[in-house]
């Protein structure tokens, strides 16, 4: 059986209450600059992974950055079916007329 991002999110979930000296994630947690500055670190990574074309590198990139984005979300209190839901919901358009109708600022 493959392993999902709601298993990911499961495991994130679990480690909330976790004493940070026991776990990275439950550190993470209780750090949420540190999460979100972990989380741009790997945006970063991955993005120089990509332009270099390093396929390897990628796939791991992609692993942390996943992983560390769903613990940013997991600070905010937003569950990934939120993050689903509204990807479902901009499928219902193309990304063209999608982007389109949002608000100019």
């Amino acid at each position: 059986m493959a392993f999902t991002l709601d298993d990911l999110e499961t495991l994130i979930r679990s480690r909330v209450g976790t004493p940070a000296e026991q776990s990275y994630t439950a550190k993470l947690l209780g750090k949420p600059a540190r999460a979100a500055k972990k989380l741009g670190e790997e945006a970063v990574e991955a993005v120089i992974a990509a332009v270099e074309g390093d396929r390897v590198e990628l796939v791991k990139e992609s692993a942390d950055l996943l992983y560390h984005l769903l613990v940013v979300l997991r600070i905010a209190g937003i569950d990934l079916a939120e993050v689903e839901a509204e990807l479902a919901r901009r499928t219902a358009q193309s990304g063209l007329d999608e982007k389109a109708s949002r608000p100019k600022g």
